[in-house]
């Protein structure tokens, strides 16, 4: 099984400079959906249509369906960057540290620097982005394309044999449940300080139960 302490690569691929015309389309995606994301926490998801955000972002309606093909996508663009983050950080490891223990390690990491991917973030802005995306069922289920496609990426870096699919998807499902516990004490009103120490716990609790499960022999 992948999960073991065997490193099935060696590495990431060296990062090919970014063309200015790439540099160009990543920074018009952003600026569209920073502003979209703007208007949704201020009127509601629901209540701002494509066409008031194509006329904020100064682009036609067909235009900005092709940077999003979905009003969703508008708003979970900020999401994009993680959709492999798992299989990067498998893929960085060093040669003996086992994808499970990079993993562990990575989100603990996170948790300390208060990652809003963690869901561990009592920043204003991060939390009302949080309740509009847990409280418009739209989003919620685009939201879970998104986690399929990490979860892809992350069984492609174990191997993408059976058993890595399965594994990636348990880890990803660890995370995903993880992150959604420390949002929902946040949002009953607890700091990030407050609910860290047991975050942690949580934390070391879910990769204990993954390594037990996962780290088999083949």
């Amino acid at each position: 099984m992948v999960m073991s302490g065997e490193k099935t690569g060696t590495g990431p691929a060296a990062q090919a400079p970014i063309s200015l015309r790439e540099r160009k389309k990543q920074l018009t995606y952003q600026a569209v959906s920073d502003a979209a994301i703007a208007m949704f926490l201020e009127r509601g998801f629901d209540k701002v249509s494509v066409a008031e955000v194509a006329a904020a972002a100064d682009i036609s309606k067909p235009t900005l369906f092709r940077y999003f093909p979905a009003k969703e996508d508008l708003a979970l663009h900020r999401f994009a960057d993680h959709e492999d983050e798992a299989a990067r950080v498998v893929a960085a490891r060093g040669q003996d540290e086992s994808p499970l223990d990079a993993l562990r390690r990575h989100f603990l990491e996170g948790l300390e620097r208060r990652d809003p991917v963690t869901g561990l973030c009592d920043h204003p802005q991060v939390l009302a982005f949080h309740r509009m995306l847990y409280g418009t069922p739209s989003l919620v289920a685009r939201m879970y394309g998104y986690q399929g496609r990490s979860e892809a990426a992350l069984a492609r870096a174990l191997g993408d044999a059976v058993p890595d699919r399965l594994a990636a998807g348990q880890i990803i499902a660890v995370q995903r449940i993880l992150a959604l516990e420390n949002w929902r004490r946040i949002d009953a009103g607890e700091s990030a300080d407050e609910v860290y120490d047991d975050a942690v716990r949580a934390a070391e609790l879910g990769f204990v139960q993954l390594r037990s499960g996962l780290e088999t022999e083949r």
